[in-house]
């Protein structure tokens, strides 16, 4: 009935309520009695299978339910069921088959040897009414199951070993029998399909490729027919990529020709349009040169197959057509040139030479191959392609882009070079028009390279910055390649700025395109940050035309926030009262905007104004940085270094700041609910605070009052994430402190009383900078201490790992000040023991596993900072029965404890005490699942 219903009935509730109830009889003792009344003949297939499914999942799940004295009936009733299926329903064989392969892992080697020779002679004996056909197949059926429900059963990792080595010698029972029935002329088509996917699946097992050699072989002499074209690349490429196939040097020398004489049939597979067949012979020919290019580099005798293999390759990377609408074959052979090459690079001087002698001609000829693939289609062509051919498109040139730039690390400058003389010919060509797609592709092929690559010492890029501005650009994918192209050059324009005023119209022109804004934006915010030192002849102008587009509204949110950026690094070099006149002019019009905005009733369509216009601002004050900064301490360990002292007076981004600071309040008065909007304006102020660090001094008290009183209305992440801003900059300096301190205790008790009503808060990481940069902000007389250390108790028991884990990280540097912070002290002295309770019942199973790495930290911590304490604590926490799991035994936490107070040097040993009890409590100590914990 339950199945009818989960079948037929249209309802999904009984549908939903059938397959529940299914799935636990399925695990039920009386599986064992239905699953067999379930496969009778006069059942429907669904049924039939739902029989033999119940069946398989009772063995390979409850093995260990079956008396050993049944094993051999149930493995007889198994064949009687298998035999009565071969000539009834596919799918229910096919589980049948599953059943008697999970049987045969769990009884061999020691109570069924030669388990594989037994299956081939039941299924050789005549009988049963079944004919001979029906029976091979399903033998067959049951042999490629076998190695697949080994890759997926649940075997511990010891008899894994053992069915391993046991299966690797049944190949010998298998093997004759698949050569035999792929040798005969009269084996039916279905048969030979079935023996190559057989192949297939027992290759996978590592066999030996010395011994699978001679089907190999077959597979390559059933390629050329049709019904077997699939099965059969499917068994070659399994073979030959196996990790251990490299050993057996003269099977896969033997295999080279038979690869080779494939090329007949790719060339006129090619010819009538069969991608299929394009695709198979592919697969094979690049999985031979990809898997093992060391092993055939090195028989130099045989240099010349290799390389024409190599050629092959190539071949099938330059396959006429565009990809991906009329081929899908070029895109597989790409890491094939990465592997070869890397290969020859590792290979020692001398005899690299060697190589590359004969070599780098492929490689210069493979970038010709690829520039050719990289082109776009007729404009008529790619315009009757769909949106999903032409992402695909994109990514493909991607890849192109990713190994040409691989590339030049073999072919240097020469690359370059050569490249520049083809454009040169191309553009300088009067007599032959040329196509934009050609001229496109090799501007392609510099930037690919330009955009990763040092190219400051190239002679050919002067030449190419002057060829730029004689191409006709008539098209926008041309246009976008030259704005790429130019931003590539970025850094090396910032080395010869006198080429700059050649390509900076082309730029600030385009910025009027809305089909060239990605482009055309990201070339300038490029240029602007690289070259600003050199922009000031070019400030007012691209200033100009950036006001004009965006008051056009022509580009969409994001690249308006990236030209805000761009126009932040640009102002940044000029004269303060520069960078005031154009801060004026530039943020004027917004900031009317926003007062407008302000008065009206909060409604989404304002509520989008408003946070686009304050996302203006935030993306302009986050690389506005006056201060001269050398770079190159980078690496955030140490405070930029100034190279020259700030201009006078205060900074720009604070006048600023100190104009709109009103305005912005109001702001926040009528949208305080709503978390995009306080989001939008505290990002205003982190960007700032993190450009100019101590710079924005002047606005801590008015923006320590203002967050104040924002977090105690409604508490908001992205306010505690500024707070934890401000106080890591500047909880050190003394004129600030009490600004700061006042902020931290506030939204310290609303944070607490928020977790008294439930709820969680990221406050973890606020307190975190407070410890590490101002410890004394804790010996406040209105901090409740106490309160938080509870707080942080009770946060070791959220679900979220994330808190969790900055909750581990808030009492590891929390208990080290234990010793100079005294109200820490004595809550610590006083409540000790709940933190420890709270540690335990995650170990014992209350926490996710990966969280046992922090928990260690914090015993670590303990351990150091509080020993004498923790020895009680540990002592009395371990003591009720059953805490803090009823798995683990009173010897077991004892033990458990005097390993963990035996460990005050060594961190990594304690995670490894943690992980080992954790295991324990949760009853998963020593089964396969804690080996790959």
């Amino acid at each position: 009935m339950a199945l009818h219903q989960l079948y037929y009935d249209p309802n999904i509730e009984n549908k939903n309520l059938a397959q529940k109830w299914l799935m636990q009889a399925q695990v039920s003792p009386q599986a064992w009695q239905f699953c067999w009344a379930l496969l009778s003949p006069d059942k429907v297939p669904e049924i039939q299978y739902f029989g033999a499914n119940a069946l398989h999942t009772k063995i390979s799940r409850y093995w260990s339910d079956i008396p050993t004295d049944q094993y051999e009936s149930l493995k007889t009733q198994l064949f009687s069921q298998i035999a009565c299926f071969s000539s009834g329903s596919k799918m229910v064989l096919t589980r049948l088959c599953v059943a008697l392969a999970s049987l045969a892992l769990n009884t061999m080697p020691e109570a069924w040897p030669g388990a594989v020779a037994e299956m081939v002679r039941v299924f050789q004996e005549e009988g049963g009414g079944v004919d001979g056909r029906a029976r091979c197949l399903a033998l067959l059926e049951l042999l490629t199951v076998l190695p697949e429900e080994f890759q997926t059963c649940r075997l511990p990792q010891y008899r894994k070993g053992q069915v391993r080595g046991a299966l690797g010698r049944e190949w010998g029972s298998v093997c004759p029998l698949l050569q035999q029935l792929l040798r005969r002329t009269d084996s039916p088509g279905a048969v030979k399909a079935r023996v190559l996917r057989c192949l297939s699946s027992w290759v996978l097992l590592d066999v030996p490729l010395n011994e699978s050699e001679g089907l190999v072989h077959d597979c390559f002499s059933a390629l050329p027919d049709p019904e077997l074209f699939d099965t059969a690349v499917e068994a070659i490429v399994n073979a030959i990529s196996q990790p251990d196939s490299q050993r057996y040097v003269n099977t896969l020398l033997k295999l080279v020709p038979r690869v080779l004489a494939l090329q007949d049939q790719l060339r006129a597979a090619v010819q009538n349009g069969d991608m299929e067949t394009c695709h198979g012979i592919c697969r094979i020919t690049v999985t031979l040169g990809e898997n093992h290019s060391r092993t055939l580099l090195e028989q130099v005798d045989h240099w010349q197959s290799f390389l024409a293999l190599v050629n092959m390759i190539m071949f099938c990377t330059g396959i006429p057509g565009h990809y991906p609408v009329n081929e899908t074959t070029s895109s597989l052979t790409l890491t094939f040139w990465y592997t070869l090459q890397d290969e020859i690079i590792s290979f020692e001087a001398s005899k690299q030479a060697v190589y590359l002698q004969v070599y780098r001609p492929v490689y210069f000829q493979l970038v010709d191959v690829l520039l050719h693939k990289a082109q776009f289609p007729s404009d008529q062509e790619y315009a009757s392609w769909s949106s999903d051919e032409k992402e695909q498109f994109r990514i493909y040139r991607v890849d192109i882009s990713d190994t040409l730039m691989y590339v030049y690390e073999m072919l240097g400058a020469e690359l370059l070079s050569n490249l520049y003389d083809k454009l040169g010919r191309l553009l300088t060509n009067a007599e032959q028009p040329t196509s934009w797609q050609h001229t496109e592709a090799l501007l392609y092929g510099f930037q690919s390279i330009a955009e990763t690559i040092d190219v400051n010492y190239s002679d050919v890029i002067p030449g190419l910055i002057g060829l730029i501005p004689r191409i006709s650009i008539n098209n926008v994918q041309l246009a976008d390649t030259v704005m790429f192209t130019i931003g590539a050059l970025a850094e090396w324009l910032a080395d010869h700025p006198v080429m700059l005023s050649s390509v900076l119209p082309l730029v600030l022109q385009a910025l009027g395109n809305p089909d060239l804004s990605v482009s055309s934006v990201s070339t300038l915010k490029k240029i602007c940050r690289e070259c600003k030192c050199d922009l000031t002849p070019y400030a007012t102008n691209i200033v100009a035309v950036s006001q004009e587009v965006l008051i056009k509204q022509i580009h969409k949110t994001s690249q308006c926030m990236w030209l805000m950026q761009a126009l932040g690094f640009l102002l940044s070099a000029l004269p303060v009262e520069d960078i005031l006149r154009n801060l004026h002019s530039l943020i004027t019009p917004y900031i009317q905007q926003l007062e407008k905005l302000a008065d009206e009733t909060p409604n989404p369509s304002n509520k989008l104004a408003i946070i686009h216009i304050l996302g203006l601002l935030s993306n302009l004050f986050t690389t506005l940085d006056i201060s001269k900064q050398d770079d190159e301490s980078g690496d955030g360990s140490a405070p930029p270094v100034k190279t020259a002292p700030p201009p006078p007076g205060p900074n720009p981004v604070v006048v600023v700041l100190q104009q709109v600071f009103a305005l912005i309040q109001t702001v926040l008065s009528k949208w305080l609910n709503d978390s995009q909007v306080v989001e939008a304006v505290c990002a205003i102020f982190e960007k700032s605070v993190r450009t100019l660090l101590h710079d924005f001094a002047p606005m801590v008290s008015q923006l320590s009052e203002m967050l104040g009183q924002m977090y105690s209305t409604i508490p908001q992440a992205s306010a505690l994430d500024l707070t934890r801003q401000m106080v890591h900059i500047f909880a050190s300096e003394t004129d600030h402190f009490p600004p700061i301190k006042a902020l931290f205790e506030l939204v310290t008790s609303v944070t607490l009383s928020i977790f008294q009503q439930g709820r969680g808060s990221g406050v973890g990481g606020t307190l975190n900078s407070a410890l590490k940069r101002k410890p004394d902000l804790y010996l406040s007389d209105s901090l409740d201490v106490k309160a938080v250390y509870h707080c942080g108790v009770l946060s070791l028991k959220f679900p979220e790992a994330p808190t969790v884990k900055s909750t581990c990280l808030f009492f590891t540097e929390l208990l080290p000040h234990c010793s100079d912070v005294p109200p820490l002290a004595r809550v610590v002295q006083e409540d000790g023991k709940l933190l420890i309770q709270a540690l335990l019942e995650g170990i014992g199973g209350g926490a996710s596993r990966n969280l046992m790495e922090p928990f260690a930290e914090v015993f670590f911590s303990l351990n150091k900072h509080c020993y004498s304490l923790l020895v009680v604590w540990l002592k009395e926490a371990l003591q009720p029965p059953g805490f803090p799991s009823s798995r683990v035994t009173t010897v077991q936490k004892d033990n458990f404890s005097q390993q963990i107070l035996r460990e005050r040097v060594n961190k990594r040993r304690v995670k490894e005490i943690v992980k080992e009890f954790t295991l324990l409590c949760r009853g998963l100590h020593g089964t396969e699942y804690a080996a790959e914990y």
